[in-house]
Formats: C-alpha cells, structure tokens, sequence
C-alpha cells in the first residue's frame, strides 16, 4: 500500500485484531489456569485426562466428527459446485434453502429431526432401520445430527470456493479434449483446494461441537456420550474440573487440525 505504514486506520484494524485475538487467548488461559489453581498432582491431571468416560466420549467424538465430514465432502462438493457453475429453475431457493441450518437454533434442528421420524416417511425409514437391528439412539444418530448442523458450512464454503475459479478455464480445458468430468476434476477442484480444505476445517470443527441437537435427538445415555454432551452432564453435578478438561482436549484438537492443514498448504505451495 502507498502512504505511511502507520496511520489511524491500520491502528483501528489492528487493535481490533488484538482485542478479538485476546478474547480467544483470555479465554484458553483460564482454562489452563483454574485446573492449575486446583493444586492436582501430576499423577492426578494425567488420570484426569485419561479417564474411562473421557476417552470414550473422546473416540466417539472423533468416529462420528470424522464419519459426518466424509458424507458432508461426498454431498457438499458437488452441491456447492452445482451452486456455482449452473443456472437452473429454482437456483435462488435452492441456494438460500442450503443456509436455512445455519440461522436455526441448533435446538429447532433436534426438534425437527423428533418431527420428521415421528410419522409419514421418516417414521417408515426409523420402523425398516429398527427392523434391521439400527437404531438411531446410537452414533448413527449423532452422525445424522452433526451431518445437518454442519452441511450447510460446507456446501457455502465450497461454493465460495468455486466462485472464485474462471469459469473460461474449464471451456478452454474442454476445448482442448477434456471431458467435462476431468475439466472438474483437473482444473476446477484444483483451484479451489484451499477453500475445500477450509470448508473441511469448519465442517469437522461445527461437527465435533455440536450439542443442542443430540440432546434433543439422540439423548444422554452412556453409549452415545460425545464430548460436549459429557462436558454438559458433568458440569451439572458441579464437576467443573472435568469439563474443562473435556474443553481442552476439544480446543487441542481443533488446534492439531488447523496446524495440519496450514503444514499440508506451506508444503504444496
């Protein structure tokens, strides 16, 4: 940019910056703080973050956080991609129905999803999936809860991705012998790898979190315990250390993540 480095709108920017990024570090720091407060032992903390319940909830978190970004991936690319190259009767509605999970109370999507497998074809699917021994109190259950929250984060985050393709790329790789499949696959998909590896990012990160419909949907119980359902319960019989141990383990998680991501793009540029 021309002009000094310094100036009140770069001051503004950055403070912002600042304040927002000290928010999330205020916040992480107390965490580590109150545990630290407690005066465990080390032996303590480790049987903390090691325990029984912990590590189930935390392998089941990462079964169905996992399982729910790859049936978000296989639907979301295509749609998003859909959004973003055609034009088609009802283009408008389709892409504002896409956004219609993200401003609803995750709470109204449990609600919805009791609604819809409570008569007519979704409690015809729930009597065939029980008659086959499935039932959707179970992983399958929170997979179908998280699937909903996040699939729209995916299918926007994957259409912005595509947007910012030429679209003349594609034709001149068409012109030139490719098929329409290998334009997408060789020039479209490529281009947009950072913003699908973003989508991916959101996607697992709003899966791996999601609380309010699985207690609504899915419950409680024991064997469908995920983490912020645990770190919940747990809070509520005054429990704190625990949750916030759950907390942590939550927030080192997405961190890994981001850092994966972020090492695999320094290394592909």
């Amino acid at each position: 940019m021309v002009g000094p480095r310094i100036h009140p709108l770069s001051l503004l920017c950055t403070g912002m910056l600042l304040f927002c990024v000290a928010i999330v570090v205020g916040l992480i720091a107390a965490d580590v703080m109150y545990l630290a407060g407690q005066k465990f032992s080390a032996g303590e903390i480790w049987k903390l973050f090691t325990a029984d319940a912990i590590l189930r909830a935390l392998r089941l978190s990462l079964i169905t956080s996992l399982t729910t970004l790859a049936l978000v991936i296989i639907t979301a690319v295509p749609a998003g991609y859909a959004l973003s190259r055609y034009r088609f009767p009802g283009h408008s509605l389709c892409n504002t129905l896409v956004d219609v999970p993200i401003f609803l109370p995750p709470v109204v999507i449990g609600i919805s999803l009791l609604a819809f497998f409570g008569f007519g074809v979704g409690h015809a699917l729930k009597q065939a999936l029980s008659g086959v021994g499935i039932s959707l109190v179970s992983w399958i259950g929170i997979v179908l809860c998280q699937y909903v929250i996040s699939m729209s984060y995916g299918i926007r985050s994957i259409k912005a991705a595509f947007d910012t393709g030429l679209c003349e790329l594609e034709q001149v790789a068409c012109t030139l012998g490719c098929s329409q499949w290998q334009a997408f696959w060789k020039v479209s998909l490529p281009l947009a790898r950072p913003g699908v590896l973003a989508g991916c990012i959101l996607v697992w990160a709003r899966g791996i979190g999601v609380f309010g419909p699985l207690m609504v949907f899915v419950g409680t119980g024991s064997r469908v315990q995920v983490m912020p359902t645990m770190m919940w319960l747990e809070l509520s019989v005054g429990n704190i250390e625990v949750s916030l141990a759950i907390a942590l383990i939550m927030l080192v998680l997405t961190s890994a993540g981001l850092v994966a991501i972020h090492f695999l793009e320094r290394g592909r540029s």
